[in-house]
């Protein structure tokens, strides 16, 4: 496909969002407005819109890429996804209530109720630190593509790339945030999954198989595999591995997550904030099915016209994250190709969008205190605010500029081994928080159980040959953090009379 109608449809769409943008912010450019939508969010909006937001590009390309990957994964990850389905029902029932009787703008702050001020900083900073880098590395995947398939042909730079997206994104949540956010979500959901059932409708066109005939040949076909039971020891796919890693993954990625939880918290009531989580499990298990369908039907195609896996342009070497654009790009017709730009753009700049408002917002409230009376009337308040904007802007920029040094061959894999050095702490905060009542914490020594466990983690999982008799970790690795953090916070905690109850 041209390169040149791919970037005029590129500008379109964001010329899009950006009008949207100035419609859903004129005269509601404060600082309310920004971080919680005036509260005033409708629960149906956010559950679709949330779509978008969870599953991003990274499950638009990769997640159907690795399905014929060579290291056999096949419908493996859907093991995964049903523990994210169990995780997001325990945060419905369990950190929301919490969230909404504390009446929370940041979630953050419950730790510096519960646990102190310096537990309260560290769990903020590991949330900047963690949503920057998976923000960064899931926006990384479709500049590829986007440099791949349509600036190298202009002999634009990667970097250029880079600052182009981030810029655009920039241009139509600096002024807005939630509230804006919300809608063009919302709107970049409805495209995401059209794309979806569409370029299955076109892949089976191609291949000349009614959709009943295609589920039939998924299913009879060598990618169809979901369950996995055997080498407990050394399958990263074990089931029981990839179903509990699943729903502590959701758990830290999600439920303390500022980002998808700010969504939740801008709805009136948290009968409406767990109507959203309900609903959103459903679509985002069902969707899911369809991703991976469509990553065996693309190995299919591939296989019967000859295509192999993509290289890498740097390492040389077969990239299954680069299957789905060649295939829709180079060996389908335009509409095909346009509708595969369309689901790309809308689920990774929907995922983007959202964490810079998230990673905005915690850092106006849990270091600047905009949250706070005095702060927020301040004249400069707003001003501040786009300040912070554009530095994690910036600060994105450079991650992905790093992240392009290390070649990882799979974006997806990368995600989560990010997840488990980066959440596990998180999650240890939050289980003392909620299940240790009758000791205080030395706050102090927060930060050093925090710095202290992901090392002693990776040094585990990167001795399992010696110390686990070659166990090999796979996602439940960000359980194995938790529980250090946790048992270093025991450590440094004393028993106390006093019973804090939230």
């Amino acid at each position: 496909m041209s390169p040149t109608l791919l970037l005029c449809f590129l500008v379109g769409y964001f010329g899009v969002l950006i009008a949207i943008a100035f419609a859903t912010s004129k005269n509601s450019s404060d600082n309310s407005t920004f971080f919680l939508a005036n509260k005033n969010s409708k629960w149906y909006l956010v559950a679709f819109g949330m779509i978008g937001t969870a599953l991003s590009g990274v499950t638009f390309i990769s997640v159907p890429g690795e399905v014929g990957a060579p290291a056999g994964n096949q419908f493996q990850y859907f093991q995964f996804v049903l523990g994210n389905a169990v995780g997001f029902i325990i945060i419905a029932t369990v950190l929301l209530p919490l969230y909404y009787r504390m009446n929370l703008t940041s979630i953050y702050s419950y730790i510096e109720q519960r646990l102190g001020y310096y537990s309260y900083k560290t769990a903020a900073f590991i949330f900047l630190v963690s949503r920057t880098l998976g923000s960064a590395t899931r926006l990384y995947l479709v500049v590829i593509v986007l440099q791949r398939f349509i600036f190298d042909t202009y002999g634009v730079p990667f970097w250029v790339t880079v600052l182009i997206s981030l810029g655009l994104i920039w241009s139509y949540t600096f002024k807005g945030g939630l509230k804006t956010i919300i809608i063009t979500d919302t709107l970049q959901t409805f495209f995401l999954v059209l794309s979806v059932f569409l370029t299955i409708y076109f892949i089976c066109d191609s291949l000349s198989l009614s959709i009943p005939q295609a589920f039939e040949t998924i299913k009879s076909s060598s990618y169809s595999k979901i369950f996995f039971f055997e080498d407990f020891l050394t399958s990263k796919f074990y089931f029981s591995k990839q179903f509990i890693g699943g729903v502590f993954v959701t758990i830290a990625m999600t439920g303390l997550d500022q980002d998808l939880m700010q969504k939740n918290l801008s709805m009136k009531t948290i009968g409406e904030a767990q109507k959203n989580m309900f609903t959103f499990t459903g679509i985002f298990v069902v969707l899911n099915i369809f991703f991976l369908s469509v990553g065996a039907l693309l190995y299919i195609f591939a296989t019967k016209n000859g295509i192999e896996i993509p290289l890498d342009h740097i390492t040389g070497k077969p990239r299954t994250d680069l299957l789905f654009p060649e295939i829709a790009l180079n060996h389908l017709t335009t509409i095909p190709a346009i509708v595969f730009m369309l689901g790309l753009t809308a689920a990774t700049f929907a995922t983007t969008d959202s964490a810079l408002t998230a990673l905005t917002t915690s850092f106006c409230v849990d270091f600047l205190g905009m949250n706070k009376k005095e702060n927020a009337e301040k004249k400069d308040a707003v001003k501040k605010r786009h300040i912070v904007h554009v530095v994690f802007s910036l600060l994105m920029f450079f991650v992905i500029i790093i992240i392009n040094s290390l070649n990882s061959s799979s974006v997806v894999s990368l995600i989560f081994l990010i997840a488990s050095y980066t959440y596990g702490p998180l999650l240890g905060l939050y289980s003392f928080g909620l299940f240790v009542k009758s000791r205080g914490l030395h706050d102090k020594l927060v930060p050093l159980v925090c710095i202290v466990s992901p090392i002693l983690c990776y040094l585990l999982a990167t001795n399992t040959e010696k110390l686990l008799d070659g166990y090999v970790f796979s996602v439940e690795l960000i359980l194995i953090n938790g529980f250090i953090t946790f048992m270093g916070l025991l450590l440094i905690s004393k028993k106390t009379d006093q019973q804090t109850r939230f």
